[in-house]
């Protein structure tokens, strides 16, 4: 019996080693994924802050940069602009560019009519692309924005194709023609 008392000691005094080891890598690995970082942030937030931190002319140039497709320079501008960090300016233009905000201090909300009777214009042009095989078509409009294009999709979608036409020609400068052609790439 004596024999198998030190082995046992060992074994426990193993046992507690690793798991004190265990416990500490847990503490630091989980210390570092929340120091440093802030809590995830609705995208529309995000971009409404970006906007604010930006002159008109880094806004325009900004937008200019994304429209072209250049993101590294519309990261790299919006860094400098903003004086935030390389991630945190990333996640700022990718939210600016999946949800355009216009120049200037927000206006204050309206309240939300669903009727699409009377269009906003907005400062910015909003661009809707839809392709289907090689055939390819673009809406640039200053009377759209993702909410009105969202409702056009979906009408398009559950194929009322010409409610979803004659919404946007309501909110851009087609033709009804155009329109139809527009929303036959829509629906699928």
């Amino acid at each position: 019996m004596e024999s198998l008392v030190i082995p046992v000691l060992i074994l426990l005094l193993v046992g507690a080693g690793v798991l004190l080891v265990v416990r500490a890598v847990g503490r630091r690995t989980s210390g570092t994924k929340t120091s440093g970082s802030t809590p995830p942030r609705d995208p529309v937030e995000l971009a409404r802050a970006a906007a604010s931190k930006l002159t008109e002319d880094q806004h325009r140039r900004l937008y200019a940069l994304i429209a072209q497709g250049q993101a590294m320079a519309a990261i790299k501008l919006y860094y400098e602009a903003s004086g935030e960090g390389l991630r945190a300016s990333r996640d700022a233009v990718g939210a600016l560019a999946a949800h355009p905000q216009p120049f200037g201090p927000a206006a204050p909300e309206a309240p939300d009519n669903d009727d699409d009777d009377t269009p906003e214009r907005f400062p910015y042009r909003y661009r809707a692309i839809a392709s289907k095989g090689d055939v390819t078509r673009e809406v640039s409009s200053n009377m759209l924005n993702d909410e009105i294009y969202g409702r056009i999709r979906t009408l398009a979608r559950s194929g009322d194709t010409e409610a979803a036409a004659t919404a946007l020609t309501r909110h851009s400068d087609i033709s009804m023609k155009q329109a139809r052609e527009f929303i036959a790439l829509l629906d699928d």
